[in-house]
């Protein structure tokens, strides 16, 4: 059918502006000024943030092409770096299920995202401890190749500290924490090198030594943990003091490892760690001034703990508990004992200082 097309009103249709050829020359000119700027900024940045930027991009990019059929909502798909890193840190929190019922336990009361921090921590350290502790050993490898996979696995970590990516599960969850919180290769490399003297053959400490094992192994440790429990409360300030309470609460747990891994690492490692102590003629006297040692590292690290926002607070308090009635267990086993027998909390013990710390009543 035909027909005349519809009047159009007067002053209906749109007019085009044209601007001006000068002022579309000075736009031209700012944009590529501002892509050259960006890309000298770009030159800047490291190697692997720049690669790893480039592949963001192009994920957003790709995600954003990406709608559900019925055309309205976009679907954003995890990059693969985020399903590596999710799958990383789930093999971490396997570590600690794994290997440690007090820390497993007692990281339940932990916020989500702080407990899977600590996850990442403890598993670290757990594999490092496992290298020069027996397994490797157990697999035929002599001491020179034991320093060489922990070597290694110190350049992977401080690599992946610096890059944000590890080939190592353990340790691209590490990394990915330590990045997060300000956990720093000034906390990373004396914890191994005390890996290191334990891989060393010796005998046994003298007090300089147990001092650097001692920061190495147990201090430096509570201080990354301190720095995965500011996680939880935006603007968390640390200070001395609670840095103090932490590396005297990592040195309290590695003391009273060292009195209830006594028979083990005398017999079966060949290790004495504490200073003028022989296993074969360890005293009651001997047992008491490490027990009382260990009491007053508690009650410093009580006094922080104090401090620690409230999710943190209970599981460390937690922690501290249990750690605590280990030592009274200690203090009570008579001194002969403990060359032969492994003092632990009963499960029953174990489960009333959690549910009492979760209640918050209590005390380290």
């Amino acid at each position: 059918m035909g027909g005349r097309a519809p009047a159009v009103r007067p002053g209906a249709a749109r007019r085009v502006r044209r601007r001006p050829a000068s002022r579309r020359a000075d736009r031209l000119r700012r944009g590529r000024a501002d892509a050259a700027g960006h890309r000298r900024s770009a030159a800047r940045r490291p190697a692997c943030d720049r690669h790893r930027a480039a592949a963001h991009g192009a994920a957003h990019r790709a995600g954003a092409d990406r709608r559900t059929l019925r055309g309205a909502a976009v679907v954003r798909a995890a990059s693969a770096l985020d399903l590596y890193t999710r799958t990383a840190h789930a093999a971490s929190a396997h570590v600690i299920s794994g290997y440690s019922t007090s820390f497993g336990y007692a990281s339940r009361l932990l916020p989500r995202e702080v407990r899977g921090g600590i996850a990442d921590v403890y598993a670290l350290v757990r594999v490092a401890d496992e290298i020069v502790d027996g397994p490797a050993a157990e697999a035929g490898l002599q001491r020179p190749e034991v320093l060489a996979i922990l070597d290694a696995l110190e350049q992977d970590t401080l690599r992946a500290m610096a890059c944000g990516f590890s080939a190592n599960l353990v340790v691209h969850a590490f990394a990915t924490t330590a990045r997060r919180t300000g956990i720093g290769a000034d906390l990373v490399r004396p914890f191994f090198e005390s890996m290191r003297m334990d891989a060393t053959e010796h005998a046994r400490f003298d007090h300089e030594q147990y001092r650097r094992y001692i920061h190495g192994s147990a201090e430096v440790v509570g201080s990354m943990c301190l720095r995965v429990f500011a996680l939880e409360q935006p603007g968390f300030t640390l200070d001395d003091r609670l840095e103090e309470g932490a590396r005297r609460l990592g040195a309290a747990f590695q003391k009273v490892n060292f009195l209830r891994d006594l028979a083990d690492d005398a017999g079966r490692l060949g290790r004495s760690y504490i200073p003028g102590l022989d296993p074969q003629t360890f005293t009651d006297r001997d047992k008491a001034a490490v027990v009382d040692e260990i009491a007053e590292d508690l009650a410093v690290a009580r006094e922080a703990i104090a401090r620690l926002p409230r999710g943190s607070r209970r599981a460390t308090t937690a922690a501290a508990a249990l750690f605590g009635r280990l030592n009274e267990q200690l203090r009570e086993t008579p001194a002969a004992a403990l060359r032969t027998t492994r003092v632990s909390v009963p499960l029953g013990r174990k489960l009333g200082i959690l549910a009492n710390a979760a209640a918050g009543r209590t005390t380290v």
